[in-house]
């Protein structure tokens, strides 16, 4: 199996996952992982190293949400903080890709497939992560 790469959308309660296709071309929503509570990550971590194994990935991607500014916030920090703290725990490269408006985007994508309201929240999270995995490869596509 070729190495692959995952994209990660860091959220307050939820992680969506997204993983490159096996020739590294395209990226494919995989699930979203959830928790309780903010700062109750272990079983986040947990998830990643299994998935991280699964997919034997040589790269993690994690959305970086700027302002629309460009500038950081608050929840740009905690994503450099949750990258930083994956790249010690997994020994795996993380790099950040800004992720404006990528739930937005998702979110059109999945009503635009005639999904219901219920059924969306269960999906943006990973469908935003696999925009954000996207985004990294269009941009690295020839580097």
């Amino acid at each position: 199996m070729q190495s692959r790469i995952l994209g990660l959308d860091y959220g307050a309660k939820t992680v969506g996952v997204a993983v490159t296709d096996g020739l590294g071309l395209t990226a494919v929503s995989l699930e979203t992982i959830t928790r309780p509570k903010e700062n109750h990550l272990r079983a986040t971590y947990r998830r990643i190293d299994e998935l991280t194994a699964e997919y034997d990935v040589k790269l993690i991607v994690v959305g970086l949400p700027l302002n629309m500014d460009g500038t950081e916030g608050e929840r740009a920090y905690l994503a450099k903080e949750f990258a930083s703290e994956l790249t010690k725990r997994t020994g795996i490269e993380t790099v950040m890709q800004d992720e404006r408006l990528t739930t937005v985007e998702a979110d059109e994508i999945i009503e635009a497939t005639g999904n219901h309201k219920k059924d969306r929240k269960a999906h943006i999270d990973a469908m935003a992560a696999a925009i954000i995995l996207t985004d990294y490869l269009n941009q690295h596509r020839d580097a």
